[in-house]
């Protein structure tokens, strides 16, 4: 947005759309932008490895309570599974509206929460990964607002005042 000036919210432009943690300011990456970049990617890196251990302490419960391999070896697969199908469809959603991710893979978005909630690991270190590029959403949202922001000018643009003030010119031969 350089090259750009943002249009005045008065005059019925196109306004970015806010992303989770950065609010606007993605659109100049200005005030607050490269400080909440850095919060996040470490919040999101600290959070994964508490998660992680609590999944550790989850584990070795389950083994002091002597129920079996079985058991144990089910909990590793199912956390394992839904932590890398949660890191795939975040980093998805990340560059595609979740409507789109959910009808390109097939179910709804709400059918995947639980997985959500039980790979949250995946989530978190998807957030982190995805921050070391940009802010998480932040492609997304540049793209559909720039092409709002397009719209939006050309529409201004060939606009060129009322038509019943115009003045009709005549051919003259």
């Amino acid at each position: 947005m350089s090259d750009k000036q943002q249009p005045d919210a008065g005059d019925g432009a196109p306004q970015p759309e806010p992303v989770k943690f950065f609010g606007t300011t993605w659109v100049d990456r200005g005030g607050a932008y490269w400080g909440r970049r850095v919060g996040v990617g470490i919040g999101s890196l600290v959070l994964a490895g508490a998660g992680a251990y609590v999944l550790r302490l989850a584990y070795e419960g389950l083994a002091l309570s002597n129920s079996g391999s079985l058991l144990s070896i089910l909990m590793v697969v199912a956390f394992a599974v839904c932590s890398s199908l949660a890191f795939s469809r975040m980093m998805t959603r990340f560059q595609r509206r979740p409507e789109a991710v959910a009808d390109a893979k097939g179910g709804s978005e709400a059918s995947m929460r639980p997985i959500y909630g039980i790979g949250f690991v995946g989530v978190l270190l998807a957030y982190f990964f995805r921050n070391l590029v940009e802010a998480p959403g932040e492609k997304l949202h540049r793209a559909e607002y720039e092409r709002e922001l397009e719209i939006y000018e050309r529409r201004r643009t060939t606009r060129t005042g009322n038509p019943a003030k115009r003045k009709r010119q005549r051919k003259r031969g």
